[in-house]
């Protein structure tokens, strides 16, 4: 059996927005399975790292992500338009790639954070600010607190 996810960039992931409908594979004997998911992910970096973080083993290429767990085989391609499509294979069914895509959602919105947080601190000091304080939230949020450092007059 195999399932094709197709993965639309919008600004949140919505995994309640999943819709599913039967569609001919390519090469395939026909009767497969696509699911549509509105997503964040863009960045093939994010995406291979938040792959890695689920547990696959990632292969990288030119608008190609190839991802392993135990028993399932994904490959994702991007199109013109920036387009994720995951095209699962193996010991897969469609609840099980939905599965695969909340918890891939969830870490790649970890890597992003990760991301964004690391620029904040390398940059701040060119802003003039300083970093006084950074508190993870019960919520995985991360507070930061930046004060403003006093530039001498000439």
């Amino acid at each position: 059996m195999s399932v094709s996810l197709l993965l639309i960039p919008a600004a949140l992931a919505a995994a309640a927005a999943i819709s599913a409908r039967a569609a001919d594979q390519p090469g395939g004997s026909g009767g497969g399975l696509v699911c549509t998911v509105s997503t964040r992910m863009r960045d093939s970096a994010l995406l291979s790292a938040a792959l890695r973080e689920t547990g696959a083993v990632v292969t990288t290429g030119t608008d190609l992500v190839d991802a392993v767990w135990q028993g399932v085989t994904a490959r994702f391609t991007r199109d013109t338009e920036g387009i994720w499509a995951a095209h699962f294979a193996g010991d897969v069914d469609e609840s099980r790639a939905v599965e695969i895509v909340r918890r891939l959602d969830e870490a790649y919105g970890r890597q992003v954070q990760a991301a964004v947080l690391d620029r904040l601190r390398t940059r701040a000091p060119a802003a003039g600010l300083r970093l006084e304080s950074e508190t993870l939230e019960e919520d995985a949020s991360v507070r930061l607190v930046f004060a403003v450092e006093q530039r001498e007059r000439a």
